[in-house]
């Protein structure tokens, strides 16, 4: 008989509800309820609205239920990472679910480097600074409001809290909690010195589970309202990354990933955090993987570029899709100018195009005028960026990396991905396209007895959904563009 696997992936702008189906060869993937997401302006504070979005979960939870029926075997959640909860001695969330980019955690990192050195942060965690890490956030409940700390009994990361309103248990799950720089990275347990320097309460935090272990059957008032009684509640890679991960079809140690999307992360599976003077030099972090594994990756600013100057051109009245605009940048001049996609400029939503534009003049370089041009600089600026980061993956391996696997959003980008492959010197393997949704699905069926290991599972995956292959072709000018590239961004 089928079985089927129900992955809820929330994102920071919308949310769904996957199915996943497997007849014992194949697996076959739908998507059931898409729904939106975003973040709550509440009193000069972002913050998301989790009950709304849990009342979206379930109704896509019931929508697959009368589309599968008793096939259906187990449901996981992975979401975006760093946010919590608190919890309060009844399980009620105290005050708001402050977002990631809430201005709370303002001063929060230079705050936490007077109490612990940067350094010994990052020798403990493995993990990059990032002023909305988990860490700095309850600094600044620690700092700003120790009432609700004082007051609360449990934190909970955000699937987490699905996880607790699904089945009922609130434990934490070791993915989501890495990306946090609140665990150490050697023991996997919870830093616990480092918490008490920087006066976060250790006891705001139970069990800790891997991924692939079962937390419980839905509670009675979800099963009604989805008709869902005695589906098991799945801790996955529940950190959205990690799920994606966990999909990546990898036929050789000797490979990277790159999951691509509006934000892409590019790294290597590792068995142990890699935490020395080139890590820490080169903002590498270690965030945990599903069965046993690290991820030592690197943030890269995405195709977040391309959808804000799409925004703004549309709000000119061009209107153009993401095809269009690829071709448009395949005609235009090759190598003109060059941006850092990583400049904190870049960071925030506005008129991308006059921000690209001014980058590249103050750096003395040709300014690009039209779509075409401006999309050139941007997917050229990445494709070399990827190449930096994929030359000190690399180093910190300490040999050859001989295919990089695309996943994500991004393998749409065909002309992107070849120009990652020509700028690597390496060939790319792109899809799966649903990544996140196949590890969180394949974690359940690990859970579920079906599949074995995290091997058979990238099997699974490889045989069950289409890989194009990519060949490098550089050009003979590739060389000295890079190195002009190089010198532009000082990278």
């Amino acid at each position: 008989m089928n079985r089927t696997y129900l992955a809820v992936d929330l994102g920071a702008s919308s949310g769904r509800v996957m199915s996943g189906t497997y007849d014992g060869v194949r697996l076959r993937l739908a998507e059931v309820h898409r729904f939106p997401n975003s973040v709550q302006a509440r009193d000069g504070s972002l913050c998301w609205d989790l009950p709304a979005l849990f009342a979206h979960v379930k109704q896509g939870l019931a929508l697959a239920a009368r589309m599968h029926g008793p096939t259906i075997r187990g449901v996981g959640v992975d979401t975006w990472g760093v946010d919590y909860v608190l919890l309060d001695a009844e399980g009620q969330i105290i005050g708001d679910a402050y977002a990631y980019r809430d201005p709370r955690t303002l001063g929060m990192m230079d705050e936490a480097f007077r109490r612990v050195a940067r350094r010994q942060v990052y020798d403990i965690t493995g993990i990059q600074f990032l002023p909305f890490n988990t860490l700095y956030q309850l600094l600044a409940d620690a700092v700003h409001t120790p009432d609700r700390l004082q007051r609360a009994e449990r934190l909970l990361f955000v699937p987490e809290l699905f996880n607790y309103w699904l089945c009922g248990e609130s434990r934490h799950e070791y993915t989501i909690g890495s990306t946090g720089q609140i665990l150490d990275a050697n023991s996997r347990g919870l830093a616990t010195e480092l918490l008490e320097r920087m006066d976060i309460p250790a006891r705001l935090f139970g069990d800790w589970v891997e991924p692939g272990q079962r937390l419980g059957e839905v509670l009675p008032d979800v099963a009604r309202a989805t008709g869902l009684a005695g589906v098991s509640v799945v801790a996955v890679g529940s950190h959205d990354t990690a799920s994606a991960v966990a999909a990546v079809p990898f036929e050789s140690e000797r490979a990277a990933y790159l999951s691509s999307g509006t934000w892409s992360l590019m790294g290597i599976e590792t068995r142990a955090p890699v935490i020395n003077d080139r890590s820490y030099e080169f903002g590498f972090t270690n965030e945990g993987g599903v069965c046993g594994t690290i991820r030592l990756l690197k943030n890269i600013t995405g195709l977040w570029l391309i959808q804000e100057c799409r925004r703004n051109w549309e709000a000119e009245g061009l209107k153009v899709d993401f095809g269009e605009i690829a071709r448009l940048a395949s005609e235009a001049e090759a190598f003109t100018a060059f941006i850092d996609p990583d400049d904190p400029v870049f960071a925030e939503p506005g008129d991308m195009p006059a921000r690209i534009q001014a980058w590249c003049r103050e750096r003395g370089q040709s300014v690009p005028e039209s779509p075409g041009a401006i999309a050139r600089v941007v997917f050229e600026s990445l494709a070399f960026r990827c190449r930096t980061v994929f030359r000190r993956l690399e180093t910190l391996a300490g040999h050859r990396l001989e295919v990089l696997h695309i996943v994500g959003g991004g393998v749409r980008n065909a002309l992107l991905n070849q120009w990652i492959a020509d700028a690597l010197d390496r060939p790319v393997r792109c899809g799966p396209v649903e990544a996140t949704a196949l590890g969180n699905l394949t974690m359940q069926m690990m859970a579920d007895g079906v599949v074995a290991d995290l091997a058979q599972a990238r099997t699974l995956v490889r045989e069950s959904f289409p890989i194009d292959a990519l060949s490098p072709n550089p050009a003979p000018s590739l060389e000295a563009a890079y190195r002009r590239y190089m010198e532009v961004t000082r990278a």
